[in-house]
């Protein structure tokens, strides 16, 4: 990865004020942080705690109280600078009676693209969003889950260095949130800088090379996602499946190490694993149903000299009646 620094932030504090300028909410207090060139890089907080403020000022929508941004060499407040990044907000306004191709088309325009670029540009998009078969479908019928792949499209279109996305698995589904996950790595890919807010921790525990925690406009916690998450305190060691015998000598070699035994258990796959391979395994197998008893991803297909269970047996008798 380049160690070139593509955002740059210096004692960053946004203060909001009402009609009368008076301070009514300090968004961020003395914010520092840079972003590398090629990560992916996640702002995580709860509610109000200046992540989507952050990256408003990155745009140059917001002016700063007190502090310096710099984004791609150039202050934040220079709207040049715009023409590198994509943008997708937490809530899409797209037009709603535009369809996808249409969508697309408007904003290369905007960035005064060929026609020729346009066309090559909004087709390769809407076939990574997978929005090939709802292209010639206006906006006001999508799904919220099609229209963030409208949106993450439409931050694309100008083929940009920075891409901040806001939000970006919200409203998808578990096979959604899958491609999106697999879009944002593709752009890492690529080489290019993603920064992305999410309340979905599992999501940017998945993507993301560092993170930020934000709370209260301040910055709690920063570094790699590996290091953050790695127990010192605890050692796991992971094996084969051991009888009781095996696991009470182990248990007495510890004890004489002055080690505690924490837990002994095995393996688990998360739930997002468990989904998908369900549902490939439904597309692959159609007809195949829950048989009591039997355990997730179990093979009980006659193949391979197997015979499908009593159980298992009058389910498929069932479903045939």
């Amino acid at each position: 990865m380049d160690n070139e620094s593509v955002i740059q932030i210096r004692n960053l504090t946004k203060v909001y004020r009402d009609f009368w300028g008076r301070k009514k909410v300090q968004a961020l207090n003395s914010l520092s942080l840079e972003v590398k060139k090629g990560e992916v890089f996640g702002l995580l907080g709860p509610n109000g705690s200046g992540k989507t403020t952050t990256l408003k000022l990155l745009l140059g929508l917001l002016f700063p109280t007190e502090g310096e941004i710099t984004v791609m060499g150039k202050p934040a407040h220079d709207v040049e600078k715009n023409e590198q990044i994509g943008y997708l907000p937490e809530e899409s306004y797209l037009y709603r009676f535009l369809n996808a191709d249409e969508t697309l088309d408007f904003y290369g325009r905007l960035f005064n693209m060929s026609a020729k670029v346009r066309k090559e540009r909004k087709d390769a998009l809407i076939e990574l969003v997978g929005l090939d078969k709802a292209r010639r479908r206006q906006l006001k019928e999508y799904s919220k889950g099609m229209t963030r792949r409208i949106g993450l499209a439409q931050a694309l279109i100008n083929d940009p260095d920075l891409v901040l996305l806001d939000e970006p698995t919200s409203g998808l589904d578990p096979l959604g949130t899958r491609d999106m996950k697999d879009m944002i790595l593709k752009l890492r890919d690529e080489g290019k800088t993603v920064v992305m807010c999410s309340h979905l921790l599992a999501d940017v525990q998945d993507v993301c090379d560092r993170i930020a925690i934000l709370y209260s406009g301040e910055l709690k916690v920063i570094g790699s996602v590996s290091e953050l998450l790695q127990e010192q305190d605890e050692t796991q060691i992971l094996t084969s499946r051991l009888s009781d015998d095996v696991i009470r000598e182990v248990k007495e070699v510890l004890a004489r190490h002055k080690a505690e035994v924490v837990k002994v258990d095995h393996p688990k796959t998360t739930l997002e694993d468990l989904f998908l391979r369900t549902v490939h395994e439904s597309k692959t197998r159609p007809g195949r149903r829950f048989v009591p008893g039997e355990r997730p991803g179990e093979d009980t297909s006659e193949e391979d000299g197997a015979k499908t269970p009593p159980a298992t047996a009058a389910k498929v008798e069932e479903a045939a009646s």
